[in-house]
């Protein structure tokens, strides 16, 4: 068997991707996918953490003209993702994967608290730890509630999917031309002002040397070798 150059990671995609096509709700087609291609990597020995967003109900920073304040509308969007965790531990347990939601908001009887110590415990017994809520504050983003649980608990990087194939020197979908970048270091990142994730959640990651991938997760297979060592995507790393 292959073996992973990660061992401990933080996965980090949209709650649009659970909602397929429609960007909205659960699409459990795609949501199978998903969790068919994180139960490849964990075959592998590799421990898995999980932060989803949750724009496939509602999204906070979107909140502009909807009547909603901002703060409101950023802690619906939390609860947004504890329905997503909720949805990802029950198809987990579909392929006979033990998953823990756990969430920066305690939903009593629904989630466990988010005791670090507890859940690195459950992280090593193999289980798949999801975290919902966000950081449990408005006006942070999933990006940085990722950045924070790769701290926590130690991941060797994260590695966040998208519906692109990396980083590129401007937006793909509107410039043809646009140059795709697999490697770079934070340093250029920011010499380049290229928008790769919330800029709180690269200074974590820069600040602790947590390495970011970013790759297209609509592409099977990818997950498992990205964390077997293939270059795919685009990496951000320090010097």
């Amino acid at each position: 068997m292959t073996k992973p150059i990660f061992k401990r990671v933080i996965l980090k995609f949209s709650g649009e991707a659970l909602g397929g096509k429609k960007h909205n709700g659960i699409d459990p087609e795609i949501t199978e996918y998903i969790v068919e291609e994180i139960k490849s990597i964990k075959e592998l020995g590799t421990k898995v953490g999980i932060v989803v967003g949750g724009g496939n109900f509602i999204r906070g920073v979107n909140s502009e003209g909807t009547g909603l304040l901002r703060i409101t509308a950023d802690y619906m969007g939390m609860m947004a993702t504890i329905m997503n965790a909720l949805a990802l531990r029950d198809f987990f347990r579909k392929k006979g994967i033990e998953a823990v939601v756990t969430s920066a908001i305690n939903v009593e009887n629904v989630t466990v608290p988010l005791f670090i110590d507890k859940l690195n415990v459950e992280l090593d017994k193999g289980k798949v730890l999801i975290f919902a809520g966000g950081t449990g504050r408005p006006f942070v983003s999933t990006d940085t509630a990722a950045a924070i649980r790769a701290c926590e608990f130690s991941a060797d990087a994260i590695i966040k999917g998208t519906k692109v194939d990396g980083i590129y020197d401007k937006d793909p979908e509107v410039y043809p031309d646009a140059t795709f970048i697999q490697d770079i270091t934070f340093n250029d990142v920011l010499k380049k002002g290229l928008n790769v994730m919330d800029m709180t959640a690269f200074a974590m990651c820069q600040t602790y040397n947590i390495p970011v991938i970013i790759y297209n997760m609509n592409k099977r297979g990818y997950l498992k070798r990205i964390i077997t060592g293939e270059k795919l995507g685009s990496i951000i790393h320090g010097v």
